[in-house]
């Protein structure tokens, strides 16, 4: 007969809970790469709640240096949608060259993580997916010479959501905000996250054939009730991925509007 060892498995099922409690179902998808562009660089670093090795691209003009801070932008790309995905948006990294910028661009964990602004389906993947984003922001601000004045946060639909929310979440960090299409849940508190973010100047992008145009029309109408400086943009025709992705001149509307910008709180 085998002899069990009792308090041996009882360890090993309680170190089997805690790894199913702490360790969200990663998908080898989730780390997929698509955009091949010489000029970015993908890397991964180890996400300190877990130890995982997590994915981000990066974008560094070729004007940095090290004795000139420079200005940052950090892209949350859209639901499913890889981590480098922002980094093949017509015209980016030829705006973020031109005016010197470096550009990341989270994973959020997963693909799909909402970066902490709805649920999902696993809870903790929400909460990764924003621990996720932070982290990168640390990570990069250590590792380069950045004007803490000049650091940009944007995203595009599922980022869009994302954007808000961090903001909100970190109301001091950021010179600016940009959302495309944005897709927070219908349900959240508007006012409460204006509210929090009405100190940051922010631009909204929106195809007015996009069926979350309403929506948007709702918070640009929030963001001029409180006084908040923004710019809208309401593209005719425009669909929810194209009208910004596939149209440099949409996207350079982006950049002309963080160059404009700087903290001043």
């Amino acid at each position: 007969m085998t002899k069990i060892n009792i308090k041996t498995s009882i360890s090993f099922t309680i170190l089997l809970f805690l790894s199913c409690s702490v360790f969200a179902e990663r998908l080898v998808t989730d780390d997929e790469s698509h955009i091949n562009d010489p000029r970015i660089q993908h890397l991964s670093y180890l996400f300190p709640p877990t130890g995982e090795s997590i994915p981000y691209a990066l974008f560094v003009p070729s004007t940095y240096n090290e004795v000139d801070e420079a200005p940052l932008i950090i892209s949350l790309h859209g639901l499913g949608r890889s981590y480098d995905w922002l980094m093949g948006y017509h015209g980016f990294l030829d705006e973020a060259e031109a005016n010197g910028y470096i550009v990341v661009t989270p994973l959020g964990y997963i693909r799909r993580g909402w970066y902490g602004s709805r649920p999902t389906e696993d809870p903790i993947d929400a909460k990764y997916s924003e621990q996720d984003v932070m982290a990168v922001i640390d990570l990069i601000i250590n590792e380069y010479a950045i004007d803490s004045n000049r650091i940009y946060l944007w995203g595009h639909s599922m980022g869009g959501a994302g954007t808000y929310h961090i903001a909100a979440k970190n109301p001091e960090m950021f010179a600016a905000l940009g959302v495309a299409a944005p897709a927070p849940l219908r349900d959240l508190d508007i006012d409460k996250t204006l509210n929090r973010i009405k100190h940051i100047p922010t631009f909204v992008l929106q195809g007015d054939e996009d069926g979350l145009v309403t929506l948007t029309r709702r918070w640009v109408s929030k963001m001029q009730d409180i006084g908040m400086q923004h710019v809208y943009a309401e593209i005719p025709g425009g669909d929810h991925s194209l009208v910004i992705s596939q149209n440099s001149e949409h996207m350079e509307k982006f950049i002309d509007f963080f160059n404009i910008v700087r903290k001043n709180y």
